[in-house]
């Protein structure tokens, strides 16, 4: 819109109020100009009068049309308080909330623009009132949905940033779970030099145990875009893992009572006992670190 800043379906509108208050305005108009003509009928008989029947007439018009004018401006602002009213409605539907200058009102150079603009709108013998754009209700604001679903998409994006956060910290806790297996893998080594027919299985298990772990790190990954299915699955196979860790410690345990019976009337009986006693408690150690991995109830 060229005359107010305003787009053309709010021209309309605009064009629509002015139209109403025109109408209102002549009402008015014609309600003033009939008190001076009730009074030209009622009083104005005579060729004479005095200056006492001059002023009662004068006072006497004066307080009707003080009263018609009085009763017609208070309910312009009455229907300027109802049209402010629909739009703080509207708004408030979508979460907006709308501010008011009032030093604007008597902006002498915005009320000769709107002066302009009703000139050019209504004074043109070609201007008709289009009946169409007199609507009962106020049409949603598309602003308004756009602020809302930004909104929303905020959130989203807050929410997805949290869950980032959260993945990177499980996956901070699984490098940590390998370093403990690597740690594991060289205890375990150490005890295959005294295992002796013990070493086959064993490297088997840690072998199974190092696969196992390598697919929980690529679990891990995966979950940096699948937060809660993929979460989920890791927890599994954590506790898988765990299982098949106490597989392993009870084959080990085994292997230390028979190697103990082979060993227990020899010599290097007592520095073999040492060294699968120290090997036992790096196991509850490491028991103690994957119990961290356990889901919670």
């Amino acid at each position: 819109m060229a005359e107010l800043g305003l787009n053309e379906h709010h021209q309309n509108e605009v064009i629509n109020y002015m139209r109403f208050a025109r109408f209102k305005r002549g009402l008015c108009l014609k309600t003033v100009d009939s008190c001076f003509q009730d009074l030209k009928d009622s009083r104005l008989v005579e060729e004479t009068f005095t200056v006492d029947e001059v002023i009662d007439m004068l006072d006497g018009l004066r307080t009707v049309v003080h009263s018609e004018v009085e009763s017609e401006l208070i309910n312009t602002t009455y229907t300027n308080v109802l049209l402010l009213r629909q739009l703080f409605s509207q708004a408030e539907k979508w979460y907006l909330k709308l501010q008011t200058d009032v030093s604007e009102l008597e902006n002498r150079e915005l009320l000769e623009q709107v002066a302009e603009f009703e000139k050019s709108e209504f004074t043109s013998s070609n201007k008709k009132p289009n009946t169409d754009l007199i609507k009962p209700k106020l049409a949603p604001l598309n602003e308004g949905g756009s602020e809302l679903l930004n909104k929303t998409v905020a959130c989203l994006q807050e929410e997805n940033e949290k869950l980032k956060i959260r993945l990177k910290t499980i996956e901070t806790q699984a490098t940590a779970a390998l370093d403990e297996k690597s740690k594991l893998e060289k205890s375990l080594k150490d005890l295959q030099m005294i295992q002796g027919d013990q070493k086959t299985n064993a490297n088997q298990d840690i072998t199974e145990l190092e696969n196992k772990v390598a697919a929980l790190k690529c679990q891990f990954e995966k979950t940096l875009n699948d937060s809660t299915a993929n979460q989920k699955f890791l927890e599994e196979n954590l506790v898988t893992t765990k299982h098949d860790l106490l597989k392993v410690q009870d084959q080990l345990s085994t292997a230390e009572k028979e190697l103990e019976k082979k060993f227990q009337q020899t010599a290097a009986y007592r520095n073999m006992k040492e060294i699968l006693t120290k090997k036992n408690e790096q196991i509850k150690d490491l028991r103690k670190k994957l119990s961290k991995y356990e889901p919670e109830d």
